[in-house]
């Protein structure tokens, strides 16, 4: 099976955009949730970076700054994978979708099987949200304490981080919407609601810290 990884990762970029203006089932959103979480990573990383190279040994925010760089560093493989985690799971769910129907025994199993990959593609967009959201924050982070010529892409990574939380949660409401279990449903929809609200006040904070950095830009 081709999986979303296989653009995501080891493509080029133009070839990740025809993929996804192809019409096929994969890679789509969820594919272009994890590249931005990914791509916001990376400027989350370089702000930090691009910071402490302009700071002084003794700067308190330094200490900081090598943790959030290390972080961001380290999720973007772990964002990546979602990607790939994300078309098998749709391909798992084109499979449930065709199992047979034919008797009631079939018609449960069908069901059954639906549900348990319905919950799998929630948790990997789910997962994705929430660490879109942790990233945002982190990169709003960086941006108050940056050095202001990096500033503009502090701002950039929290508006990648941003958008892909909104694909991410998008993909789980839809997946959510054929959860039978009418619980769990408003469980996911509360859960989602609470991650949008948070992804737009960072994304506020974040233009307010770009804001400052630019009108006020002494370190």
């Amino acid at each position: 099976m081709t999986t979303a990884r296989g653009v995501v990762a080891g493509e080029q970029v133009e070839t990740l955009l025809d993929a996804l203006a192809s019409g096929a089932t994969e890679p789509g959103s969820g594919a272009f949730a994890a590249l931005a979480a990914a791509s916001g990573a990376a400027l989350v990383t370089s702000v930090a970076q691009r910071t402490l190279r302009r700071s002084s040994a003794e700067d308190s925010n330094a200490g900081r700054l090598g943790e959030i760089a290390d972080e961001a560093d380290a999720s973007r493989p772990v964002l990546l994978a979602s990607a790939d985690r994300d078309a098998e799971v749709a391909h798992e769910l084109s499979l449930a979708a065709r199992m047979p129907q034919d008797s009631e025994e079939q018609r449960t199993a069908r069901l059954v099987t639906l549900q348990s990959v319905l919950e799998d593609a929630v948790d990997v967009q789910l997962d994705l949200a929430r660490r879109s959201v942790l990233l945002a924050g982190l990169a709003e982070e960086a941006t108050v304490a940056s050095d202001p010529n990096a500033a503009a892409d502090g701002l950039a990574a929290v508006a990648a981080l941003h958008a892909a939380s909104v694909a991410a949660l998008a993909n789980v409401e839809l997946n959510a919407f054929a959860i039978a279990d009418e619980a769990r449903r408003d469980e996911l929809t509360g859960t989602c609601s609470a991650l949008r609200e948070r992804a737009a006040r960072m994304l506020d904070d974040a233009r307010r810290a770009f804001e400052d950095r630019v009108h006020h830009p002494t370190l």
